[in-house]
């Protein structure tokens, strides 16, 4: 029986978000530049995002860009910039063939024009896509997201639009980058560190946590299935106990 086999259809997670970490080390423990790491990551991606596919997961956040990895040396910079219009140029057929739908997250401003227009293309090619959403933070911190979502909210208040005694939590949801989009219900890390990197705060307030020591180059469709198993090996509570989780379970299958 494959790993995939063993997974609970019923029990899936709507939306996996990944913190594809260890591109760097992973060239440097081979003896290769960087850059080499970077690209054995997108060939990652690609296997990870076909691996959620067959597992009919519905919504895939992968974090490619932090607003921070602008500090990183201009030549990385440029060369991760090349890598991605490359891929997306190389791969929206196949996304589209797929069923696969792109957005993204994130300051889009900030990219250079030729990689901006490149990602909009691929946007607007895939946007029939069903099968699965492949939300891609680039240029994102969850920081800066609250911080430009807040400047909105504030800006509908003192228009009139909106009223500050009406504020809620579903009201601030909406004024984030990934409105529509379910909350993650697992965020995966690979690379071994323990930290989520300012990556969306406030999305996962509920959600469940894996981290592996696997570097992101050769995280597998088997890496993929472990997490989802090991997800929905836990009890996820939302502040409630067990007795109340369980009675709720059998009155909802009543």
């Amino acid at each position: 029986m494959s790993l995939l086999d063993n997974i609970d259809h019923n029990r899936l997670p709507a939306h996996i978000a990944i913190i594809m970490d260890g591109n760097g080390r992973w060239a440097t423990n081979k003896g290769l530049e960087r850059g080499e790491g970077h690209k054995e990551g997108v060939r990652a991606i690609s296997r990870v995002v076909e691996a959620a596919s067959k597992a009919s997961i519905k919504y895939l956040t992968l974090y490619a860009f932090s607003t921070e990895n602008w500090n990183r040396p201009v030549e990385e910079v440029n060369g991760l910039m090349d890598l991605m219009v490359y891929a997306i140029s190389e791969e929206t057929e196949e996304l589209k063939k797929n069923g696969v739908k792109i957005t993204c997250i994130g300051d889009m401003t900030r990219l250079p024009e030729y990689a901006y227009s490149a990602l909009k293309e691929c946007i607007r090619q895939t946007e029939s896509g069903t099968r699965i959403t492949l939300n891609i933070a680039l240029s994102y911190s969850s920081k800066w997201e609250l911080t430009e979502a807040t400047k909105r909210i504030t800006d509908d208040v003192i228009s009139g639009v909106l009223n500050k005694n009406e504020i809620s939590e579903e009201t601030i949801s909406m004024y984030l980058t990934t409105r529509g989009i379910p909350d993650p219900d697992l965020l995966i890390r690979t690379g071994g560190e323990q930290r989520i990197s300012n990556f969306l705060l406030w999305q996962c307030a509920y959600t469940e946590f894996y981290f592996t020591e696997v570097y992101w180059p050769d995280f597998s469709e088997k890496d993929l299935y472990e997490a989802i198993i090991d997800f929905q090996s836990r009890e996820r509570r939302y502040g409630l106990i067990g007795e109340q989780i369980e009675f709720d379970s059998a009155e909802s299958k009543s």
